[in-house]
């Protein structure tokens, strides 16, 4: 439940960065005003939809997740609140992906960044009852997180409309807002699609790990966390490629996309290459600081030992896909996730498990890293290239005319 609903915030957040990015660039300010004002609005009605419809389906759908008569009760406890702060599931992630598609990346990471020690913080407190207040146990943790989502919304909200200048109360009125939520959820839905399959490839590879016995689980889910630790300086990298493609589309600076892309891929590449190195000399201890199992030792230090050095082809299909949302093309984002996961590397890892083991699951997983590293580069290398020949015979006169527009190019609008 918490990976769609993450799912739909991200696909929003998304659309709106792409959107959002690409009007900066072109110097449009009061369509970035109108199109930051109906983000927010369309992510607080998403998120409305989500606590009518939650609210009324906790039975339903977490029985059909296995829930049974003794964990509902606790189930309900926690997701009435959960559910019941519905608006601020979804406006949170709208807010700082805003803020992030107009460069202020510190201002954004410093909300999440105090949002999750409100949470720390409040965890305890009204879980357990401390400092004098009831312990609410599940229900304290769930008042915790919609407290933590509200302090994210106040300051997203407060620092786009008073330091930004981006929200405004006279786009409000339903004048040209159906039409704002189209370009918004023409990024997004694709990005909300490419979001949800992979919680749904994570749940195929957990199965077929399983099939090899629960220490093989563990030492998977072993090495997965600690990838996940490495993970962090690759996505904040790729992170920022969306915005910027977006904000130099928007300018018509091809040029600075394809120079960005080509930095970004070649750290991450070295980056990962450096991680590998590390972890061949120290699998096993990492291994061993999670378990004392030799089993789950051995398929920890085998998973370090062949996935991470191809996490740098992982990352440069990240650029790939945050590139094409910032350009406006969500189908080529989609399609990359989709052939990555469902026609190479779920099919590898199903073939090469009955033939290698639970090693050649982690094969596939560097196999598809490799593969779609190259597709990714490649086919975003060809777009750039065909966009910045349209942007050349677009506005030759006009470059020529004015030696600003010769810059920055930033008068030039493509519709995409």
């Amino acid at each position: 439940v918490s990976s769609t609903l993450l799912a739909i915030g991200l696909g929003v957040g998304i659309g709106a960065s792409s959107i959002l990015s690409r009007l900066l660039g072109s110097g449009k300010r009061e369509q970035v005003q109108q199109l930051t004002t109906h983000a927010l609005v369309l992510g607080a009605l998403l998120g409305l939809i989500v606590m009518l419809v939650g609210l009324s389906t906790i039975d339903i759908v977490f029985r059909s997740l296995g829930a049974d008569e003794r964990t509902l009760p606790m189930i309900r406890e926690y997701m009435e609140v959960f559910y019941f702060g519905g608006f601020l599931l979804i406006l949170p992630m709208v807010g700082n992906f805003a803020i992030r598609a107009v460069g202020d990346a510190r201002r954004a990471a410093l909300i999440l960044a105090m949002s999750a020690l409100l949470n720390i913080v409040l965890d305890p407190i009204l879980i357990f009852g401390w400092a004098g207040f009831p312990a609410l146990e599940l229900r304290g943790a769930a008042i915790a997180t919609v407290i933590a989502n509200g302090l994210t919304v106040v300051a997203s909200v407060y620092i786009l409309y008073a330091r930004e200048n981006l929200v405004r109360a006279r786009f409000l009125l339903p004048a040209n807002m159906i039409e704002s939520w189209r370009r918004l959820l023409h990024v997004g839905i694709p990005a909300v699609v490419s979001n949800l399959l992979t919680p749904l490839s994570i749940w195929f590879v957990t199965a077929l790990v399983s099939s090899f016995g629960a220490t093989a689980v563990a030492g998977f889910g072993v090495a997965t966390r600690i990838e996940a630790l490495m993970m962090v300086v690759v996505f904040s990298v790729t992170a920022s490629m969306g915005p910027f493609s977006g904000q130099n589309y928007g300018a018509g600076r091809i040029d600075r996309i394809q120079e960005f892309g080509s930095i970004s891929d070649r750290f991450c590449i070295v980056y990962g290459f450096a991680c590998a190195l590390l972890f061949w000399f120290t699998g096993r201890e990492l291994g061993a600081a999670f378990s004392q199992e030799p089993e789950v030792i051995e398929t920890a230090s085998a998973y370090l030992l062949i996935v991470p050095v191809t996490i740098g082809g992982f990352a440069v299909m990240l650029n790939a896909v945050a590139a094409f949302n910032a350009l406006g093309r969500p189908l080529p984002a989609t399609l990359l996730t989709f052939m990555k996961l469902f026609l190479v590397y779920l099919p590898l890892a199903f073939l090469f498990s009955r033939y290698i083991g639970v090693m050649g699951v982690f094969a596939a997983n560097a196999v598809s890293h490799v593969i779609f590293g190259i597709v990714g580069y490649v086919w975003l290398r060809r777009v750039l290239v065909k966009l910045s020949n349209e942007f050349e015979i677009a506005t030759p006169t006009q470059l020529d005319a004015t030696p600003a527009l010769a810059g920055n190019r930033a008068n030039t609008d493509f519709e995409v």
